[in-house]
């Protein structure tokens, strides 16, 4: 296939037009003309994976590989030496990145990752009305998630509405009307705010809660006469205990 084939089918199944104006969805690297021999789908791309591709690979990330503008090319500095392996054996490269947090991701986590069923859906934000006990409710998180820690902001014992965003969603804390926000990446003033304003928020973790994309758009890419695999991201924070 063409890689403005793949391009197309992915507009098609989440329109790139979605996506914030921040972001840098859709298509980064490669010739709309050239085929393609694989698709590789991850949340996001290094180095190993790009050594381990054939050529002519085409990845498709959740997170784009250049978001802010690229005033020079150093070879030595992230991502310009990414984007010189990727160059060098003719790889290419598309984002799904904010218009994928509304089509898909969100809401499975939401429903087929922790088993919550959406009352109603924002862009980015699923909320469940229901009754959850405060250690159920972390107790539920570790096992579906795998954390072995969590840093809670505020504490209820009986909860009646649960809100979710994947990635770093504290930001939207403001359109959240829910006892509890499910998040990654909280900081420190928005854990304050939260405080104040008497939010419940859990940090889910960034590559945690949006380590399931690939598997998500693997089974999308099954209809195409071309080979789709996995690749397998690397978190790049672990947890030490000494």
């Amino acid at each position: 296939m063409k890689l403005q084939e793949v391009y197309d089918f992915l507009d098609k199944i989440s329109p790139f037009e979605l996506q914030e104006k921040w972001d840098n969805s859709g298509f980064i690297v490669g010739d709309m003309n050239r085929e393609v021999s694989q698709v590789v789908v991850a949340l996001d791309i290094d180095s190993d994976m790009i050594e381990e591709a054939k050529k002519g690979t085409l990845f498709v990330v959740h997170h784009p590989l250049i978001f802010a503008k690229l005033t020079q090319l150093d070879f030595s500095k992230y991502p310009s030496n990414l984007l010189e392996k990727m160059i060098l054996k003719k790889q290419s490269l598309i984002a799904m990145h904010t218009n994928f947090d509304q089509t898909h991701l969100n809401r499975y986590v939401f429903e087929k990752v922790l088993g919550f069923k959406t009352d109603s859906q924002e862009p980015f934000i699923c909320t469940a009305k229901g009754e959850w006990n405060y250690h159920s409710l972390l107790s539920l998180l570790k096992e579906k998630l795998h954390l072995p820690t969590l840093k809670v902001v505020g504490k209820k014992e009986n909860i009646s509405s649960i809100a979710l965003t994947t990635g770093a969603g504290a930001s939207l804390m403001d359109e959240v009307e829910a006892d509890c926000f499910l998040t990654g990446d909280i900081k420190y003033h928005d854990a304050m705010k939260a405080m104040s304003e008497d939010l419940m928020m859990v940090d889910i973790g960034h590559y945690e809660s949006e380590r399931f994309f690939a598997q998500i758009l693997l089974d999308e890419l099954k209809v195409l006469p071309i080979l789709a695999i996995i690749a397998n991201s690397k978190n790049p924070f672990h947890t030490e205990t000494l």
